[in-house]
């Protein structure tokens, strides 16, 4: 096992408030991780401290490096895009990318100015002048020009409609992403990622309540669509979440097998929507 981030007990506090609380986790090379969380439950505070943007206590290994003591190596390896542009609203694209290629050693210019080429962006264009979506495709063109071996993405595509969301993503898993590098993303749209996803990790209140790799995560967590008849039997599995939907009874299950449940009704996909809704009301250990 290749483990690219190692913490233990890794904690953060602000004053007297404790952010994070003393988090175990291994994340390994080759895996997309999706970090899941209400705002305010310690998810950006997280990448900041994997980044080396915020002191912490504990534990914190990235590819092999402290990164509150050994920032400057670390940022060699790692490209970082935030949920707001940090980009000045003067610059021009030609501008910027002669700053990146300056500052960053595994900068590909050609790469970045081949991926423009195939959108409305032109040299002389500066960021007041993108659309948000616009900004989106320049942000991604930099990141994939860069050979990084870990990619953050705190809320990457926050405003954006719903085409320019999917395009982003599109490219990062078919232009960007190999079995060597890592990827690290946070978001609220949880349904749009969980298809790229290998991992999931829900936090809430600065604690990690659920990690899990999502083939565990699909064969751990079942929905039925549950027989009138055998509502009764299915009640006494304990579902940790029922509803109904266009007339039938949907009961989601934690840790019961799927031949026991087909005897109850139809097994249906569950999403990582619902079983993060869950973890947030506290329905399961």
């Amino acid at each position: 096992m290749d483990v690219m981030i190692s913490a233990s007990g890794l904690s953060k506090s602000y004053g007297k408030t404790e952010v994070l609380k003393q988090l175990n986790f291994n994340i390994e090379r080759g895996r997309i991780l999706g970090i899941i969380g209400p705002n305010g439950s310690g998810k950006t505070t997280l990448l900041k401290a994997i980044l080396g943007m915020t002191p912490f206590n504990g534990e914190l290994s990235v590819l092999g490096l402290n990164p509150e003591t050994q920032r400057d190596a670390l940022m060699n390896d790692v490209c970082f895009v935030a949920d707001v542009a940090v980009l000045p609203r003067w610059i021009k694209v030609s501008q910027a990318l002669d700053f990146v290629q300056g500052v960053h050693p595994r900068f590909n210019r050609a790469k970045a100015e081949r991926y423009i080429a195939a959108t409305k962006l032109t040299p002389s264009m500066k960021v007041k002048e993108m659309s948000k979506g616009m900004l989106a495709q320049f942000h991604l063109a930099l990141v994939m020009a860069i050979d990084a071996q870990l990619l953050v993405l705190d809320e990457p595509t926050l405003g954006l409609d719903i085409m320019y969301r999917k395009m982003f993503y599109r490219h990062l898993i078919e232009d960007y992403y190999d079995a060597q590098r890592t990827i690290i993303i946070t978001t609220h749209q949880v349904e749009e990622i969980e298809n790229i996803l290998s991992d999931v990790m829900f936090i809430q209140n600065g604690e990690i309540v659920l990690h899990e790799t999502m083939d565990k995560l699909q064969q751990r967590f079942i929905a039925v669509a549950i027989k009138p008849e055998n509502l009764e039997q299915a009640l006494a599995l304990k579902p940790v979440d029922q509803r109904k939907t266009l007339g039938s009874q949907i009961m989601l299950f934690d840790g019961v097998d799927a031949e026991t449940l087909m005897a109850l009704g139809e097994l249906q996909t569950c999403n990582v929507a619902d079983v993060f809704i869950q973890a947030m009301k506290g329905n399961y250990q």
